[in-house]
């Protein structure tokens, strides 16, 4: 897959703001898909899984099975990569514009 598409899986990804909440939950340990279940009563278990999917497309989860449980680790990876691409990028030019303006305010008038 290339670049882009990586980042339009990505992108896709973290628009919906379930699947930011299970990441976010996935931050401090990997955790099973029962227990992420257990988290968002709100949703089936299918509905998770789907959502987990989704997040296994973008690589922003690993799974790894024992047995009968799966469970799901948190890879920041792509969001690092999006953040260097994108982000970070905009952010610098955003600084120097801030920068200017508030230099300008700051000089006297001529």
């Amino acid at each position: 897959m290339s670049t882009d598409s990586n980042d339009d899986a990505v992108f896709k990804a973290l628009a919906n703001g379930l699947r930011r909440q299970m990441l976010d939950a996935l931050k401090a340990a990997p955790q099973t898909t029962g227990m992420l279940c257990e988290q968002f009563p709100q949703l089936d278990r299918c509905t998770v899984m789907q959502h987990l999917k989704v997040l296994e497309d973008a690589n922003l989860i690993l799974v790894h099975r024992e047995g009968r449980e799966r469970w799901n680790h948190l890879n920041a990876l792509p969001i690092q990569a999006i953040h260097d691409r994108w982000i970070s990028q905009y952010a610098g030019h955003a600084m120097s514009v801030l920068t200017a303006l508030h230099r300008g305010l700051e000089s006297p008038p001529k």
